[in-house]
């Protein structure tokens, strides 16, 4: 018991002399902690300062040489639109956010700790709350106001002359249907929908006559296009990356979009130093395992090649459903004859 009581002893004055060794060392550390806490300030505030300023100059010399490739190039009038709106935003908010980080910067440093300064206390400042309010407020309103007007102007009526297309996606491929000669899509009625009418087209609908499908979305120049979007089984999403057009294709619930190609094929072509470029179209929302396949080649063309192409196509009623009306309507004919001549043998 007395062993015990003499280790606790021992270890109880250890402890206490560890103690006040500490203590010891910590008056002494508190006595230069005001010099070499303003020495310490004085050089992170230096390396602050100058961390802000490369910061600043590599966002600058970065945007400026990467400017061209944030974007491809816009194709048509809504996408200019579309791209000069968000530049403009970008431009906007990038001046705020460089002015705020430089101030962040060079505030850190000019204020940084001194012995002889105190902080002042500053509560309140009613002009200060008012600018720092309404400023923004106001330079939001005439954003958010430009973009609505673009979008008034891009989900408005479609011109009477625009050409009309029906995207329609499926796990995993697109129906792309033109209108024909008439420029009217043929009606869709989905319990007319089977193996070899997928899109529920209703023949006898005479507008539906010259309607044909398309491997390729062909468009002409600098003329309006309407597209009809939809899907057939789950969401997929219509985008045309050069175009600036995305929009959800969502199962039973058409939407539409029209716009105006401003660039040719052969022109991006050139623009882009690429003999091989093609526009593209691609599905924006992951659709299942095969959505890599949702891809199709986008031509733009002049007018008098779109026609001439036009022109060549065959309507889908022509190829398919005609030909089964025409043998049907024989075997109808025919049938009587089959009947009498099986009678006259008996």
């Amino acid at each position: 018991m007395q062993l015990l009581l003499i280790t606790l002893a021992l270890v109880l004055v250890f402890v206490v002399i560890v103690q006040v060794g500490k203590a010891v060392e910590l008056i002494s550390v508190i006595k230069e902690e005001d010099e070499r806490r303003e020495e310490t300030s004085q050089s992170v505030g230096v390396w602050f300062t100058l961390t802000g300023i490369f910061l600043f100059l590599f966002m600058a010399v970065t945007g400026y040489c990467e400017w061209h490739k944030f974007l491809p190039k816009p194709a048509s009038e809504q996408g200019q639109w579309i791209h000069d709106l968000l530049m403009i935003t970008l431009v906007a908010t990038g001046i705020v956010f460089l002015i705020t980080n430089f101030l962040l910067f060079y505030f850190a440093w000019k204020y940084r700790y001194r012995k002889d300064r105190k902080a002042y206390y500053y509560p309140h400042n009613n002009k200060l709350e008012l600018i720092w309010t309404i400023v923004p407020a106001l330079a939001l309103t005439v954003l958010v106001g430009m973009g609505i007007d673009k979008w008034f102007k891009i989900f408005a009526d479609a011109p009477t002359e625009a050409i009309v297309i029906e995207a329609t996606a499926k796990q995993f491929g697109w129906y792309l249907r033109y209108s024909g000669k008439d420029n009217e899509l043929g009606i869709r009625d989905f319990t007319l929908v089977n193996s070899n009418n997928e899109l529920g087209i209703n023949w006898n609908n005479p507008a539906s006559h010259d309607d044909f499908l398309s491997d390729e979305l062909v468009l002409p120049v600098n003329t309006p296009v309407l597209v009809h979007i939809g899907a057939l089984d789950v969401i997929h999403n219509f985008y045309l990356p050069e175009f600036r057009i995305m929009m959800d294709a969502v199962p039973g619930i058409p939407t539409r979009f029209w716009f105006r190609p401003t660039i040719t094929t052969e022109k991006m072509r050139e623009i882009k130093n690429d003999p091989e470029f093609e526009y593209e179209l691609a599905c924006n929302q992951l659709c299942g395992t095969g959505h890599w396949n949702m891809r199709r080649v986008v031509k733009v063309v002049t007018l008098e090649e779109f026609k001439k192409w036009e022109s060549e196509q065959k309507s889908f009623y022509e190829q398919n459903v005609l030909p089964k009306t025409e043998v049907a309507a024989v075997l109808e004919t025919t049938q009587p004859l089959v009947k009498d001549t099986v009678t006259t043998q008996k």
